[in-house]
């Protein structure tokens, strides 16, 4: 390991700041609390699906950014996480459009 390498190191290490655990856990922990309210609303089933969909999607996405420490990583690093999801929606629409036909 250089000197270069290390002084590199330390660099990132000083740009890579400790998240707010505790701040996450309780957002985390409202969006569980608002998703619970929402399941029990007397509005249309669409709307209740929709917004626990969108609920989810923001809870998977801080757990992913700061549990998972990927908001600290490098953007390939982001290319390797989103390609399963995309695939994940891909077939999934897929296998939606195919039950619809039939």
């Amino acid at each position: 390991m250089t000197h270069e390498d290390i002084i590199m190191s330390e660099t990132e290490a000083a740009v890579h700041k400790h998240p707010n655990y505790v701040g996450v856990f309780w957002s985390l922990f409202v969006l569980t609390i608002v998703e619970i309210v929402t399941a029990n609303l007397h509005i249309p089933k669409f709307v209740i699906v929709l917004s626990l969909v969108i609920l989810a999607i923001i809870k998977a996405t801080l757990v992913a950014l700061f549990y998972m420490h990927l908001k600290f990583e490098k953007f390939v690093i982001y290319i390797i996480v989103l390609f399963p999801l995309l695939l994940a929606v891909i077939l999934t629409v897929m296998i939606l459009s195919d039950r619809a036909i039939s």
